[in-house]
């Protein structure tokens, strides 16, 4: 079965992109290897949590919002991504394989999947991440058919920045997608 887009990572970043690419009914995929920074964090200043919030509940709901809007979740280590058939197919460290017509990467800190797919870099503007995958507005990256988000992409490393930049990035690939800008606004019932 072939996704229209798989997301590597499921913190922040790839949490909020897989909710806006299922809500706008694309079918996603997050493989996320459940060993992300987010979930060894305490969070005081994330935007409608006054009391703040631990890590690995910020997690678990993101991943219950986008599987509730359509998204499947898998865990799994993300060892190889290749060019297949008009998309790309991607291998998980227990030998499971998937096909996904394009590639969303949220994966932190870790640099060796874009490292992988010769991805172009540019400095960061962080110390802790002197280098980051370079991406335009959008979250594109230097290959066709693969967007960058979150820290990866030069994102400040904070939940809500990673998060507002996951959704950004998908708005992106949702928009080229659609051949329209899309908006997404639902109304109080």
């Amino acid at each position: 079965m072939q996704f229209d887009v798989a997301v590597v990572g499921g913190g922040a970043a790839g949490g909020s992109a897989a909710i806006f690419l299922a809500k706008a009914e694309l079918k996603t995929l997050v493989l996320d290897n459940d060993k992300g920074q987010t979930r060894r964090a305490w969070i005081e200043n994330h935007y409608g949590l006054a009391g703040g919030v631990s890590g690995p509940d910020l997690v678990d709901a993101g991943q219950r919002q986008a599987q509730r809007l359509g998204a499947e979740w898998e865990i799994g280590q993300v060892v190889e991504i290749t060019r297949e058939d008009g998309g790309f197919a991607l291998k998980i460290e227990d030998g499971r394989r998937f096909e996904a017509k394009q590639v969303l990467l949220a994966t932190g800190a870790a640099m060796s999947l874009a490292e992988a797919l010769n991805l172009e870099f540019t400095d960061g503007r962080e110390t802790r991440y002197p280098r980051v995958v370079k991406v335009d507005l959008d979250g594109r990256t230097s290959e066709p058919g693969i967007w960058a988000a979150g820290i990866l992409a030069g994102a400040s490393a904070h939940t809500i920045i990673t998060a507002g930049h996951g959704a950004q990035v998908a708005v992106g690939l949702i928009s080229e997608t659609q051949g329209k800008r899309h908006v997404q606004h639902d109304a109080l019932k």
